[in-house]
């Protein structure tokens, strides 16, 4: 930027401050001769129609499907998908001005029911290109910003990229990238010269990031592997007979995207620099077997990730907890990872089995043995959850959780299993009520209570069966941010819930992986992949996992 400059202002669409050149294909190409910190899209607001054709001055009209809205004070471009794979798209060429090394994008979109296609990169999206004077491609092209789903109404966005050598001309083409349906909704489009050492800067750090990311391969260091686990009353003991604590956090990643080496990285921090000895891995049956429509290698990669996260905890002496990252009730895919899963960790003495993530939605009867779920109620925490996976929460048979017991059993894997109570994980009353699993011959079953700042009761849900079984609290932590799901008024300030629970958990020794060593999924420990702790949750998880104690003034 130019502070000493004065400009024009940008982004309104009302202020045109160029003199416009024809391509030979109809392009709009700006001279880039005035003030270099001003837009060099012409009408960046879509706002004037001179030559009065229905069209905004300076814009080719669009592909099928873009179409030049109104709503009081404001005109905008919509795109919306025809059918699905359509491909509704705007395009605008830019003329770079002399000299440029850095360009600054803004602009406002708003986002309707965008599904993505058959490919995770069919979606809204930006999509941009950078050619020579001779309109040949040059290599370098940024990466489009994206979005899908509804957007809570417009939502301002900003991306600054160089310009690589030899490049004159910037291609600009919004739109829904053969999308399965939506709309996209897209106002102040501003392109404007920008200081390229803020650029360069965060792109180094980016690099560094990833770097950080590819962690070398291990080979199995036996010495060093922890003690296999088994249950004895309420505690875990290892073969000696001595109480085994686990004290860790959960390393996200892996539940969402198939090809994440992230959470390789994240078990190496979470045990080598925040102390924890235990890492419970969320995955997905669907990657595991390469199902996605984003594999193509039967699932193959996948499993290797899953592979190097558990000889990394091993390799360090701390355990892997394998966590079947789903909700609502087993199905008999779930059977179907735990025998396949269950066969290739059998009787790894660093990994633990935690059956299913979240059941809810189902009586205890249901949740032991099977039988039909019905419909879910109208509100409740599903909110959060894919298209996708709404359509699954839907009413369907459950194998129950006793039939993935059986399931790891069947494979001869002794393995300590997990499994996770009703009302997604916070209530755990009915194993003592009648509800407990049966064990056919293992190491035992743990159970697993979920619990965060919007949720009451704790010893009325837990405390019983914490008195006759081992507890693990799979997932743990508050968030500053607040659970639109849920009412605001419910969401306790982290500053008085996280004390008092490190202190519960500390005070009847219950077993712990903190949620979430992820920077995108609340509660957040970490604000960035420079794994810096936040200050309302991981600071004081850090602090736990490196022995501080914490009070526990009150219960919930």
């Amino acid at each position: 930027m130019n502070p000493g400059r004065p400009c024009p202002p940008a982004g309104s669409g009302r202020f045109v401050r160029r003199t416009l050149a024809r391509s030979a294909i109809a392009a709009a190409l700006l001279s880039g001769a005035a003030c270099a910190s001003a837009t060099l899209v012409p009408n960046s607001g879509f706002e004037t129609d001179a030559d009065a054709n229905q069209w905004p001055d300076h814009w080719p009209h669009g592909k099928q499907g873009v179409s030049w809205e109104q709503e009081p004070g404001n005109r905008f471009l919509r795109l919306r998908s025809t059918s699905p794979g359509s491909m509704p798209m705007a395009y605008l060429e830019i003329r770079i001005p002399d000299g440029t090394e850095a360009l600054e994008l803004s602009w406002k979109w708003r986002l309707h029911d965008v599904k993505p296609g058959t490919k995770p990169w069919f979606d809204a999206r930006i999509l941009m290109e950078f050619s020579d004077e001779a309109r040949n491609k040059v290599d370098g092209s940024p990466s489009p910003p994206y979005g899908r789903g509804t957007s809570d109404g417009w939502l301002p966005k900003r991306s600054a990229f160089l310009v690589p050598e030899g490049a004159t001309v910037l291609k600009v083409m919004p739109c829904l990238f053969q999308a399965t349906s939506g709309t996209l909704d897209l106002d102040d489009l501003v392109i404007r010269p920008t200081d390229p050492g803020p650029v360069r800067e965060a792109l180094r750090l980016r690099a560094e990031a990833e770097r950080k990311k590819h962690v070398p391969v291990e080979t199995a260091a036996k010495e060093r592997w922890p003690a296999e686990l088994r249950v004895n009353g309420n505690r875990l003991i290892d073969p000696a007979g001595q109480e085994v604590w686990l004290q860790g956090l959960n390393a996200g990643g892996l539940e969402t995207l198939p090809h994440d080496p992230q959470p390789v990285r994240s078990t190496v921090v979470g045990i080598d620099e925040w102390k924890a000895n235990a890492v419970r891995l969320p995955v997905k049956e669907e990657f595991w077997f390469g199902r996605s429509p984003q594999q193509n290698d039967g699932g193959a990669s996948y499993r290797d990730l899953v592979d190097r996260c558990v000889m990394i905890a091993a390799n360090r002496g701390a355990y892997l907890i394998l966590d079947l990252h789903r909700f609502r009730a087993p199905r008999a895919e779930h059977a179907e990872f735990w025998k396949d899963a269950a066969g290739r960790y059998k009787n790894h003495p660093a990994v633990l089995f935690d059956l299913f993530n979240e059941p809810h939605g189902m009586s205890w009867e249901v949740w032991k043995n099977g039988g039909f779920v019905g419909e879910p109620e109208e509100r409740d925490e599903s909110a959060f959850l894919s298209d996708a996976d709404k359509k699954k929460n839907q009413g369907f048979p459950s194998v129950g959780m006793q039939a993935l017991v059986d399931a790891v059993r069947s494979t001869g894997a002794r393995n300590l299993v997990i499994a996770t109570g009703l009302h997604w994980g916070l209530d755990l009353r009915g194993v003592v009520d009648g509800h407990a699993l049966e064990e056919p011959g293992g190491n035992g079953v743990m159970y697993a209570w979920h619990v965060y700042n919007w949720h009451k009761d704790w010893e009325k849900h837990m405390l019983a069966a914490s008195e006759k079984y081992p507890i693990l609290v799979g997932e743990v932590g508050a968030d500053v941010k607040k659970m639109d799901f849920l009412p605001h008024d419910i969401q306790e300030d982290p500053a008085t819930w996280v004390p008092d629970m490190l202190g519960y958990i500390q005070k009847h020794r219950l077993n712990w992986t903190a949620w979430c060593f992820h920077p995108g999924a609340t509660p957040v420990m970490i604000s960035d992949w420079n794994y810096t702790p936040t200050p309302f949750w991981g600071v004081h998880a850090k602090a736990a996992l490196a022995g501080k104690s914490f009070e526990l003034k009150r219960t919930r």
